[in-house]
Order: structure tokens, then sequence, then C-alpha cells
């Protein structure tokens, strides 16, 4: 190949003077960016994208084996090529075992040498990527199924699940967490076992009614069944995990009842459960500040440092404002904030759920066939809430 690579690589080496004829050496053939330190490498890789980073070994302060392990953790998809000096064994073990690196060259490396391992490097990273890809396009087909049959077998426990991933989504903004992908897709399929459930039982669950012993056991049943249904799906196995300790409480108590307890419950659970008791009051009309209040009187059920950032969630939604319009002025920055209904009062969609070009098709649909209840209550965010 002739053109020269739109990929980034970059080279960290403690000597200034190697750097200076790398970039000549490689800079018509590869996108090179160097750093003269494993701190301002890391500080490079958190402001740009780079498919490869060759570190050298011996460098002060951070070595490239820590650095290439700190970039594994902060950024799995990038290849690891280690250069060094020393032609030690000891040295090229650690480098993968650490850092997992994708090749081990030696200094001074032949340029044919180096040539072809940056390129194998490039063709690893797209590699990566493209699975990557593919896999989530495949897990986002499969999700969106099955929310889709959710919203029409139940749309009290789909416009359950919109509103608890509205606020999972917030709360892991906060917490600056990674991979929220699979917190996000718990959160949209938490109430997917509840597709077995009567109507009237759900009703009173999220009413905080009390259930009968039957429906009690029917609703305990629920995340077991989410995670059995979405068993099914490649790559899914942790969110079906988050799945099925949803009513897990931080103290131990709870749906599955064995000796998990505080930190070992996964940490989507811990999310979730906070988000599912924080929708219960919110739901059925009490204000968020004192929602936040009363969870914090049963703090032993939930993760601290989790509950923690929820204020900073309320004040975002206290800043909303409340309008009503037809189904001709709906879009997709909005989101329901009632109950949508038909003139005869039958349950259309639920409230809470965002506002997408599906449901507006939906809504005209109902409205051409069965009639709908105009105006419709909506929520318009502020600008920073629909980041």
């Amino acid at each position: 190949m002739s053109a020269k690579i739109l990929e980034k690589i970059l080279f960290v080496d403690d000597d200034v003077n190697l750097l200076q004829a790398v970039k000549r050496r490689y800079r018509k053939k590869f996108n090179i960016v160097t750093a003269s330190s494993a701190k301002e490498g890391l500080e490079m890789l958190a402001s740009n994208q780079f498919a490869v980073v060759v570190s050298d070994l011996q460098m002060p302060e951070m070595n490239g084996i820590e650095f290439l392990a700190k970039v594994r953790e902060e950024y799995p998809d990038v290849t690891r090529v280690m250069l060094t000096g020393n032609a030690d064994l000891k040295a090229a073990i650690d480098a993968v075992n650490n850092g997992h690196i994708f090749r081990f060259c030696t200094k001074p490396c032949p340029v044919d040498v180096m040539i072809n391992t940056l390129w194998s490097a490039i063709e690893q990273y797209r590699l990566v990527n493209a699975e990557r890809e593919l896999l989530e396009k495949t897990l986002l087909g499969s999700v969106k199924v099955l929310t889709d049959i959710l919203a029409l077998v139940n749309p009290i426990a789909f416009g359950r699940a919109s509103r608890v991933t509205n606020y999972v989504k917030k709360i892991t903004r906060k917490l600056a967490l990674k991979d929220v992908w699979k917190f996000e897709i718990a959160a949209m399929l938490s109430q997917i076992g509840c597709v077995t459930l009567p109507g009237e039982a759900l009703e009173k669950v999220y009413r905080n009614q009390e259930l009968g012993e039957e429906e009690k056991k029917m609703y305990e049943s629920h995340p077991v069944v989410g995670q059995d249904l979405i068993s099914k799906i490649p790559r899914l196995d942790e969110v079906g995990q988050i799945i099925a300790y949803q009513e897990k409480l931080f103290n131990g108590a709870g749906k599955p009842e064995n000796g998990v307890k505080g930190k070992e419950i996964p940490l989507g659970a811990r999310i979730l459960k906070i988000a599912l008791d924080f929708d219960i009051l919110v739901h059925n009309g009490m204000r968020p500040s004192l929602a936040f209040e009363e969870m914090k009187k049963r703090e032993e059920w939930y993760d601290p440092d989790i509950l923690s950032v929820l204020p900073s969630v309320i004040s975002e939604e206290e800043a909303v404002r409340i309008k009503e319009v037809d189904i001709e002025e709906l879009n997709t920055s909005m989101v329901l904030a009632e109950d949508v209904k038909t003139t005869k009062g039958v349950l259309l969609i639920s409230q809470g759920q965002e506002v997408t070009l599906s449901l507006i098709r939906r809504l005209k649909n109902f409205a051409q066939t069965v009639g709908v209840k105009e105006p419709i209550k909506v929520i318009l965010r502020e600008e920073n809430d629909l980041a």
C-alpha cells in the first residue's frame, strides 16, 4: 500500500532523538504522533483516538510495561507494541502478560520489520473494531426487537423501562463510568420479564400498592424470567446478571436469596436498584427531592457511592418544563409526561417514554383508527439533559 493511512500511531519514548528519527523515517507511510514520557502519552490518549501505541520499555517514572498495562485498561481496543533495547526474556514475558502486547520488538529495529509490525498492528485494530461494530449492531437489533415487543404487549412495563433507562444514563454519566452500554441495555430490558404478569398486578407494583401472595410471587420472579429471555442473545451474560440482581439490596436482602451483598452485587444492578426505587416514588407523585430523602432513610438498601450522585440527577429532573401539544407537534426532543389514552380511556402508551419517530407513527395510526385523547402533556428537557 502506498497511500498514507489515516489511523494515528503513538510512539512513546524518553529518547527525543529517537522520536525525531521515527517521524522522519515513517511519516510518509504512517500518521505518527510522539510523546517523550508515559504521562504525556496518557494525556495524548485522553484527547486523541489512536489505533496503535508503540512504547519503549525503559522509561523514568512509569516504565513501558506499566504504561501499556494502563493503556490496555483505559483503551482496550488500541493495539499495543513494545520496543526495547533489552532482548530480555523476562521483560518480554511481563510485557505480554501485563500489557497484553501485540508485538515485542528489539532496538535497533530494522525498518522493514517495523513497517510490517505497524501494518499488522493497524490491521489488528481494524479487525477488533469491525467485530465490535458488528456485535453492537447485532445486539442493538436484538434489544430493539425485545423492547418493541414489550411496548406492544405491556405498555405499562415499557413506560417504566424507558423512565428507568433515562435515570440510569444520568447516573452513569455523573459517575463517569465506562462501557455504559451494558448498564443502559440492562435498564431497557429490566422489565422484559414482566410480559408474563397480568396488567393489574403491574399497576399495583408501579402504584406502590400491596400485592396478593400469588401476585407477589409472580412479580418477584420477573428478574429471573428476564435473565432467561436474554440468555439466548450472545455477549449479554453480564446484562443478564444485572437484570437478575435488580431487586437485590445492598445489605444482602432481597432476590436472589444468596450470600451476595455490598460491592459483590454487580455494579449495574446497584445502579438499577436505585433508579427503579426512585422511579416508583416519583411516578406516584412524590417530588424528586423528597423521593431522595425517603431513600436516604433506607440507605442500607443502596450503594452509598451511587446514592450520593442522585441529588445532581434530581436537579436535572426538576429543571424540566411541561407543555401540552397535539400529535402533529410531537418531536424526538420530548418525553411523555402523562399516559396517552384513546378517546374512550384505553391506555396506549405509558408516561415516561421518550418520543421517537416510531412512537409518533404509532400515535398517528391510533388517531386515525381508534382516536387519541389530545392534547398530550410532554416534558421539554434542557439542552444539557439531551446530551
